[in-house]
Parts: C-alpha cells; structure tokens; sequence
C-alpha cells in the first residue's frame, strides 16, 4: 500500500502535457510550425482597426521575417468603456487579409459560444488570453477542436497551473496546444509584467509542447521590448508573439506598447543574429 501512495505521488498532474508523454510536438498552423528549428514570429497589431490598418501592418510585418499574423477581433479589456473589438466583422477582416498575404491568423478567443464564427472564417490559431488561461468550459470546448490553440500563462499562474490549464485540451484529443509566457504580475512597477525567463527552460524539462514568448505584455513599453525578445530567444523560445502598429499614438487599444514597423524589422535582425547563436534559425 505504502508503494501504491509513492507512485500515486510521483504521478504527474499533467501526464498528457508531460515531458516523457510524447516527442517534441511541432504544431502547423498553415505555412508557420510551432516547435520547429525555425522560429515562429507571430506579429501584428493588438486589435483590428480597419482591412486596410491590417493589411498595412501585415506587409510590413512579413517583410521583415513574421511567419504569422496576429489581430484581436474580440478584446476583454478592463474597462467595459473601452473598445472591445470588431468581433466577428473583426474575423472577416483578418481572413481577407489572410488571402492576400497567405499568413496564419492568430486571433483571441474569449467565449466558447464564439467558436462558430473562428470556424466560419477559418481561423488557423485561436488564442487563450492570460485572463481566461483557467475558463475550462473554454479550454474543454477547445479540446473537442482539431485546430492550434495557443494558451497565454495567467498572470498570476505557477508554471504547474500553465501545464493544467493545457491538459484540460490535450485531454479533449486536441494534440495542437502552443504554450506561451506572457509576463507575470509581481511586486515591480517598472514594466506592465515582469517577464519570467527562467520559465522557458523550466518548460522546456517539463513539457514536449512548444513555448513562445509575449515580450510586449511583459514590457508594456517599446523600448525595452527587443531586449525581452533577443533574451527570449536565447533562453530557447520557440517564437515571439509581437504587438506592432504603423500609427501606434491612434492606435485604439494597447498603442503604447506597439513597435513601429522599422523597429520590428531591426529587432528581427537582432533576433536572427541571437537564434544563430542558439543553433535556430528566424
């Protein structure tokens, strides 16, 4: 009995996601791989404006190296006054814009009565955002999908929650999960969250799911963004996720973090330079 309790203890809380569950999963989401010895750099900005705001960004972001595009059609803001996004008229948008780029679309779930619309349009990767990462009525429906779904840490969630939260969509039978640190709240004031690096490593024992960092929720401020990017990639992300706009003072929700085009295009080019060094490529 006392041998039966040991290895009930040692059981993992999260088998499915565990380490030793599977090899590493490499997760496609149209022409970008989650995983792969290539970078994933998911870029754009943080919500839809208008077709021709997205499709501006979109150029200019693939252009300088992303390998999908990022856009929030439904936004969960603080504020019920602020803007909350275009919703599914924000979903047609980034799918026409997905037909003349040819980038995935990642785009934010909040509501499990939604998914009909992201099905509609076709969305290739839907988004957990840090403030539903523990909505398992979301996370369980998301599990009877067979499409990528890409789970935001909670911000004030332990690696082990994190590794829970995927567990409740692995265990619905989808395979397809991107983990994602996006900065966690702490006692530090100087950035929007304070980014946790040493969870990547820390993932990347525990779990054969690909990690990607959100380095522009955890600064809230541009200029510190490529520096939380380069030191990402060296801690062994598997991809950035990158809020960028090309008129950021107009933008309507998160513009003060949003990098300029140029400046995403020089930070790639750090960020190449870095994935070299680590035997990646970008």
């Amino acid at each position: 009995m006392s041998s039966e309790k040991g290895k009930n203890e040692k059981a993992s809380p999260y088998p499915l996601a565990a380490r030793g569950a599977k090899e590493d999963t490499k997760v496609a989401a149209r022409g970008a791989v989650f995983g792969a010895e290539r970078l994933a750099i998911i870029a754009g900005p943080c919500a839809v404006e208008t077709e021709e705001q997205v499709l501006t960004v979109a150029g200019r972001v693939q252009a300088a190296g992303a390998t999908a595009l990022r856009g929030g059609a439904y936004k969960p803001r603080s504020s019920p006054y602020s803007f909350q996004g275009l919703e599914e008229k924000g979903l047609e948008i980034l799918a026409r814009v997905r037909e003349k780029t040819g980038l995935p679309i990642v785009t934010e779930i909040m509501d499990a009565r939604a998914i009909p619309h992201f099905l509609k349009h076709d969305i290739d990767v839907l988004q957990v955002g840090a403030r539903n990462m523990q909505n398992f009525t979301l996370l369980k429906e998301l599990g009877a999908l067979r499409k990528p779904v890409l789970l935001k840490r909670g911000m004030g969630s332990s690696v082990t929650e994190l590794l829970q939260a995927a567990e409740y969509v692995l265990h619905g039978g989808n395979e397809d999960v991107i983990l994602c640190e996006r900065g966690i709240s702490t006692f530090e004031k100087s950035t929007r969250a304070t980014l946790d690096i040493s969870a990547i490593p820390v993932l990347k024992k525990e779990t054969h799911l690909p990690i990607i960092v959100d380095p522009s929720h955890a600064a809230g401020r541009p200029d510190i963004i490529p520096a939380l990017a380069r030191a990402a990639v060296a801690a062994g992300a598997d991809g950035l996720i990158v809020e960028v706009h090309h008129d950021p003072s107009h933008a309507l929700c998160d513009g003060a973090q949003a990098l300029l085009p140029d400046a995403f295009a020089a930070m790639m080019d750090d960020v190449r330079r870095v994935a070299a060094a680590v035997g990646r490529e970008a």
